[in-house]
């Protein structure tokens, strides 16, 4: 039996008499990399909020690592996420930048900053200024950030948006690395299925808030197959 790191029940989130996220069921499993594919205001970022405790549900439960309610709160220390981008000092070097996190964090060993640059492959720049970083780079950094508690679950809100195909490529590198050679659970989030599909192994479909499908790679390329529409 796999070891189940999020699950959700109903989880909703409404503001007012907006629905964001509606009675949303899902299951990610560690080791999986997860993808969460919709439209932009689907209700992507608002599931990676509430799981981080950046919102609130309305109602419904979900579970981390096995705790619910209050001891699920415990365990969002385990969860390293980039949703919202760190507000990175364009004269500032990548590794000054993760200095001056890494001291907001508590974290002592700069060993931690070395490591996550090596591992999203920033070494070689680590001391160039953040303001002379393609978007590429700057994505990467923003992983080597959410990296730096050694996280168990990574949840990454659209990091391949506005990418070019290089950088996508590099990305999915840095993404199978975490993965394999790491252990860490990836939760990724797109409206770009072409992009998730070469890196995720189950998928997660929502739409206005509704989930509309989870489906395992294999389950999607058996629903795939069925037909084929010409236009």
């Amino acid at each position: 039996m796999r070891e189940i790191v999020v699950k959700t029940n109903k989880l909703t989130k409404k503001y007012k008499n907006y629905t964001a996220l509606d009675a949303a069921d899902m299951t990610v499993y560690r080791e999986d990399i997860y993808g969460l594919i919709g439209r932009n205001g689907a209700g992507k970022t608002t599931i990676m909020k509430l799981l981080t405790g950046l919102t609130y549900k309305t109602s419904g439960e979900f579970e981390l690592f096995g705790k619910t309610g209050a001891e699920a709160a415990n365990e969002v220390k385990r969860i390293g996420s980039l949703i919202e981008n760190p507000a990175f000092f364009g004269n500032l070097t990548a590794y000054q930048n993760l200095c001056y996190y890494s001291c907001q964090k508590g974290i002592t060993d700069r060993g931690q900053i070395n490591e996550a640059l090596e591992m999203v492959g920033l070494t070689e720049n680590k001391n160039k200024k953040y303001k002379k970083f393609s978007l590429g780079m700057k994505q990467r950094l923003g992983i080597a950030f959410a990296m730096l508690d050694a996280p168990d679950l990574m949840i990454l809100d659209e990091p391949i948006n506005g990418l070019d195909p290089i950088a996508i490529s590099e990305l999915r590198t840095t993404f199978r690395k975490l993965n394999t050679e790491r252990g860490i659970t990836l939760i990724i989030s797109s409206h770009i299925l072409s992009e998730l599909y070469a890196v995720a192994n189950r998928f997660l479909f929502i739409d206005n808030g509704k989930v509309i499908k989870e489906a395992t790679k294999q389950e999607l390329d058996l629903e795939c197959s069925r037909c084929i529409v010409l236009r």
